[in-house]
């Protein structure tokens, strides 16, 4: 099944935590990589915590954008939620088994695993994903 099936990568938008845990660092380097390989693009969760009107409104109009938290504290979620911008696929790294640590040194098989994740809650672009439940709608089938 193409990654692309229900939206075009370049429209995604990749608001990722950057928390100082191996969680935060991981959601950040996945969305880097994802990034780097043309799957969607970081956007700035900072901006839109700092209410910045554009970057607020870019957000509010994505029609793909995908959050992805560390832990079940879920910072860039309330961020998105302060600012009233819409939660459309949400991946937490904890629900992938992943256990928070305070050791930044990155796994590669962990920050690939994290990328699956966010590739895989995208196929249902305009449905909230629970990672950890394993359900998920998707228009791809």
């Amino acid at each position: 099944m193409s990654d692309e099936c229900c939206t075009k990568n370049q429209d995604v938008m990749i608001l990722a935590c950057s928390g100082a845990s191996n969680l935060g660092q991981l959601a950040n380097q996945a969305a880097v990589e994802l990034t780097r390989e043309g799957f969607g693009k970081m956007f700035c969760v900072a901006a839109i915590g700092a209410h910045l009107p554009t970057f607020v409104e870019a957000a509010k109009k994505s029609e793909g954008l995908i959050t992805v938290d560390g832990c079940a504290v879920g910072c860039a979620r309330k961020i998105l939620e302060h600012a009233d911008v819409p939660l459309q696929a949400y991946v937490v790294l904890y629900d992938l088994g992943i256990e928070k640590n305070s050791n930044t040194n990155l796994i590669p098989s962990e920050v690939e695993k994290v990328k699956a994740a966010v590739k895989d809650s995208l196929k249902g672009r305009m449905t909230t994903v629970s990672v950890h439940a394993g359900k998920s709608r998707s228009c791809c089938g």
